[in-house]
């Protein structure tokens, strides 16, 4: 699960060395970024139901075969086209491998106990690599070409087949029913304009593209529920959502992502542009929050089994809370000893939830469906992701913007001006070309505007988080230690 949730971010550090040996262009380079997510986001819930059908250890097998062979092709592309094939392929195996993962957990360890646990660590996997992707792609980057941040992915799962063949059962769904075409249709259409509606939006001002794209993806998910609604074999018993528990466990997994996302993402420009590290120095300092997500998330599995879960899901988003209100003291002068505390907080807080709200979603339905479940806890995963990086770049540009037109100095060209108070990049590039001591204005007064742009969204995201900490403690109130087992029927 680190190899699938770090191919997210793993790209970030090594696109200056793709830039230069592959020559993309500008849409080129967006799609080899992107393409990934995309496929994961809209395949995962298809993905999941295949499982069921057809067996869970068949889909990770051949998961496993096609996440190696995209691995490979990226690693030795020799042109931008070849490369994002090979990013869609990787797309393709990530989503049948996630789900296929957890619905063999489910089936594997049928004690409650022991599948917390079980939980507890697939969660370390996956919610903390995709904070330990720029840390492990700088340190191959450091000795090694660019290809070497996939072709590390094939040991690994020439390793899974061995040991999928060797160790793991073969698990189904023994109602065969028909797979469900037109629902896995309708939810690539919903998630995909989804997913690229919120991207768009952090790369330029609300468009009538990304507006677009989202009123699109929010028809066709109206569409998809619908549908399921009318199927007495639905891909997603849409009806879980009615019961508090499930809808405040994937809703709240959506959430945490959203944060631990938002705040990475604002974290990495602020290490290399107002504290000028390096990149990887700068991706190292951000290797404690993914500890901290993995550290959190084995200890929620092991509390997972003995204390109620609505005060230990409510811990993460507090101490997310307390994380990101720490963050938010960030100074232009500050250094370290703000930033890195609070990560280490919100990485925690990211484990805590995720999981146990996989183990809820896991449990609210019986081991035959328990990849579709899966899927859709990833999806929601995907989308929180998405929107962290959407929405919290967006208030921080915005912020940003309007702070620097206002404190811009005196003398800067009104073209220049404008440029600058677009991105921080762009302001330290025409600061750089300024004379002399104009120069060092713009300069320190676009690094204070970022520091105050990242403020506030954290501000607001610690806010939510707070009230994502009461509304878990209303909603599981009566979930039990064994709240799998016993609050959510069997769905129908």
């Amino acid at each position: 699960m680190i190899l699938l949730s770090n191919s997210i971010t793993i790209l970030f550090l090594a696109v200056p060395q793709i830039t230069e040996g592959l020559r993309p262009s500008g849409a080129q380079l967006l799609w080899i970024m992107d393409i990934y997510t995309f496929v994961l986001a809209g395949l995962l819930m298809p993905m999941g139901a295949l499982g069921d059908r057809i067996g869970r250890r068949r889909v990770l097998l051949g998961g496993a075969v096609v996440f190696g062979v995209g691995s490979a092709a990226a690693a030795y592309a020799t042109s931008p086209e070849l490369l994002i094939t090979a990013r869609v392929l990787l797309g393709v195996g990530a989503a049948t491998l996630m789900p296929s993962t957890l619905a063999l957990i489910r089936t594997l360890f049928q004690d409650p106990g022991q599948r917390k646990m079980a939980v507890g660590v697939w969660t370390a996997g996956s919610s903390g690599g995709v904070v330990l992707g720029p840390p492990l792609g700088g340190f191959l980057l450091e000795y090694f070409w660019w290809g070497s941040v996939f072709l590390i992915n094939v040991p690994f799962m020439l390793l899974l087949l061995v040991a999928g063949l060797v160790l793991l059962p073969e698990s189904m769904d023994p109602r065969k029913g028909r797979f469900d075409l037109l629902g896995a249709l309708l939810s690539l259409a919903a998630v995909l304009p989804l997913i690229y509606g919120l991207k768009q939006l952090t790369l330029e001002e609300p468009s009538i593209w990304s507006i677009g794209a989202l009123v699109a993806g929010a028809g066709f998910a109206l569409a998809f529920v619908r549908q399921q609604r009318r199927l007495a074999d639905p891909m997603i018993d849409i009806g879980l959502f009615r019961r508090p528990v499930f809808a405040t466990a994937v809703g709240g997994y959506a959430l945490v992502m959203f944060a631990l996302t938002g705040g990475t993402y604002l974290a990495s420009p602020y290490l290399q542009q107002v504290l000028m590290l390096n990149p990887l120095p700068a991706a190292l300092w951000q290797m404690p929050a993914g500890l901290g997500v993995i550290v959190a998330a084995v200890v929620a599995g092991y509390l997972a089994q003995r204390v109620r879960p609505g005060p230990i899901f409510a811990a993460g988003p507090l101490l997310m809370a307390v994380g990101l209100l720490i963050m938010s003291q960030v100074q232009v002068d500050s250094g370290l000893a703000v930033l890195v505390p609070g990560m280490i907080l919100v990485g925690a807080g990211t484990g805590i939830v995720a999981t146990v709200a996989v183990d809820i979603v896991l449990g609210s339905v019986p081991p035959e469906r328990s990849a579709r479940a899966s899927a859709l806890s990833e999806t929601g995963l995907e989308l929180g992701t998405a929107m962290g990086i959407a929405l919290m770049g967006l208030l921080s540009t915005v912020v940003y913007s309007r702070t620097l037109l206002d404190t811009m100095p005196q003398g800067v060209p009104e073209a220049q001006t404008t440029a600058a108070s677009e991105t921080l990049s762009a302001a330290l590039a025409i600061a750089a070309d300024l004379p002399g001591e104009l120069g060092a204005q713009l300069a320190g007064a676009a690094r204070a505007a970022f520091t105050l742009g990242m403020q506030v969204p954290l501000y607001v995201t610690a806010a939510l988080m707070m009230a994502l900490a009461a509304v878990a403690l209303f909603a599981l109130r009566r979930a039990s230690l064994k709240h799998a087992e016993t609050e959510v029927p069997e769905a129908h």
